[in-house]
């Protein structure tokens, strides 16, 4: 990785440098990895036969496994993540979004210490990650509003529909208005 200014640049890989028309190619190849159904050589063999057709590569073998060391990273990282917040998700109820901020904030201070030991951390990231983690906690406040919402509409469809029913069996029936008042006042806890 080449150093300028203060600041790391990785250089570009062949695969990086392929023109826009290749770029298909490539992620079809990276899709093939990830399905992890066929060697690294055979899915490399193939992109090199698509990218000859186009008049490009071929890929070594070196930028190519790079590349998939790189992905196979990202995806464990994004799997893990995943578990992870599988066992959170159900405790992310309004009442206790406040909770899990808290433990959300105290992960990604954790995580922030850890990349502050890291040598080549910037002040500009530092600034990013707390933009990021501001990010997080408006996103889950703003999810848990629009849930909170959706669940208040439907419940005023379902007591509006409950209430339409009880009136057109009333009718039906020719129930007096105060059994009917007892009956919604049963289903639906309130007085019309």
């Amino acid at each position: 990785m080449a150093r300028r200014g203060g600041s790391e640049r990785r250089v570009l890989s062949s695969l990086d440098l392929l023109p826009e028309e290749c770029q298909d190619d490539v992620v079809w190849a990276l899709a093939r990895l990830n399905e992890r159904q066929r060697t690294q050589a055979d899915i490399l063999f193939e992109l090199n036969d698509r990218l000859a057709v186009k008049g490009q590569g071929p890929i070594s073998r070196s930028a190519f496994s790079r590349r998939s060391v790189r992905m196979s990273k990202r995806a464990r990282q994004l799997e893990e993540r995943s578990h992870l917040y599988a066992g959170i998700a159900e405790k992310l109820t309004p009442e206790e979004i406040g909770q899990a901020d808290i433990v959300l904030g105290e992960f990604l201070k954790t995580l922030i210490d850890e990349l502050l030991d890291h040598p080549q951390l910037t002040p500009k990231n530092a600034m990013e990650l707390a933009r990021a983690y501001q990010s997080i906690v408006a996103a889950q406040r703003t999810s848990v509003d629009r849930q909170e919402k959706s669940e208040r509409a439907t419940a005023a469809k379902l007591a509006k529909a409950v209430d339409e029913a009880v009136e057109t069996v009333a009718k039906e029936k020719g129930m007096s208005a105060e059994t009917v008042e007892a009956i919604k006042q049963k289903i639906l806890g309130v007085r019309s």
